[in-house]
């Protein structure tokens, strides 16, 4: 397991919880305090990368993070993604990893939020 600092904390910069964003196109923007971003693959100490995790619990811990519609990687490093979701009421939960897509000990993840996409 990779350690990461104690006081590091992920979270939404936006959509904020509870938000109704018309359309179903939107940026997510992703805050961190106290550690690094690096792209997948490049490992450094108190590093990792953004996962978003969409209308899903949070994965084991203690395994790579599986890669597909309800778990998507940020894997450049990046901290915004644009989306888009079908109406209906949504959940967004972010979790941190490292170079291999591991969560770090102790995990790091956001509160979940929820959004609303009105029809």
């Amino acid at each position: 397991d990779t350690p990461i600092n104690e006081d590091a904390k992920v979270y939404f910069i936006w959509p904020k919880d509870g938000a109704v964003i018309k359309g179903g196109k939107f940026w997510i923007r992703m805050g961190l305090r106290n550690a690094g971003i690096a792209p997948a693959g490049i490992e450094g100490p108190n590093t990792g990368h953004h996962h978003l995790i969409v209308d899903a619990d949070l994965p084991p811990l203690d395994e790579e993070i599986p890669s597909d519609r309800n778990h998507i990687h940020m894997g450049k490093g990046h901290s915004e993604f644009r989306m888009e979701l079908p109406p209906g009421t949504h959940t967004l939960q972010m979790l941190f990893a490292d170079h291999n897509h591991v969560p770090h000990d102790p995990p790091l993840y956001s509160d979940k939020i929820t959004i609303t996409i009105p029809r």
